[in-house]
């Protein structure tokens, strides 16, 4: 059981491994867009869109409508977003330690120069 979860998450963690398919579900977290609005608003392709779309639809992150002749997109579970959020929060965590170890390697370096 515990190695089925793990690749699960793997699974989707790697769905995500692209920065392109993160902005698809940013933009989607706002409400659902069409293949159009999206295309429009990240400046891609139709075809390279449509193979990040493929993945996040593969792996259930995303789900799709047809009405007429336009598909719309959503975030099929707001966990996803909430994920995305933790993950923003961790980065700019350790991006805020990163800040005060290089000021305070600054500091040092100064005082050394004096």
């Amino acid at each position: 059981m515990q190695d089925s979860l793990r690749r699960f998450k793997a699974d989707i963690f790697q769905a995500l491994a692209n920065p392109k398919r993160i902005a698809i579900v940013e933009l989607l977290s706002e409400g659902e867009l069409s293949a159009g609005e999206l295309m429009e608003k990240l400046g891609m392709e139709q075809a390279n869109l449509s193979q990040h779309l493929a993945v996040l639809r593969a792996k259930k992150l995303v789900a799709n409508r047809k009405a007429g002749n336009q598909v719309f997109y959503s975030v099929r579970d707001p966990l996803l977003i909430e994920v995305l959020a933790l993950m923003r929060r961790y980065f700019y965590t350790h991006l805020q330690e990163s800040m005060e170890l290089l000021g305070e390697m600054d500091n040092s370096s100064t005082e050394v120069a004096r």
